[in-house]
């Protein structure tokens, strides 16, 4: 099972995208497990993660954490401002999905 990993400052901004990106993802029938953490917690995430989506409060950690990412193979990026304000879960999901390798 692939999974996504929401990355914000303290994982509770993103609980909500989290939870349209799960409705989504069960309209189209997708085994994915998708969860919300904290900054903090992002290492921690990285033995279990298949792709990680930063919140755009976080965006300037993208190039450490993309470091950090990179000898477990892992893409790291940075939700669209719009899809993340504007709780687009299918927009960020197809994202997601797109950088699965």
């Amino acid at each position: 099972m692939k999974k996504i990993v929401l990355c914000c400052a303290a994982g509770m901004s993103t609980s909500m995208l989290v939870k349209r990106m799960q409705n989504e993802a069960q309209k189209r029938e997708l085994a994915v497990e998708i969860v919300a953490v904290a900054a903090a917690d992002f290492e921690a995430e990285l033995p279990t993660a298949s792709v990680v989506l930063l919140g755009p409060q976080v965006k300037y950690e993208l190039a450490r954490f993309s470091q950090l990412a990179e000898p477990h193979g892992l893409q790291v990026a940075v939700i669209d401002m719009m899809d993340y304000g504007t709780l687009r879960g299918d927009k960020v999901l197809d994202k997601a999905l797109s950088l699965i390798a």
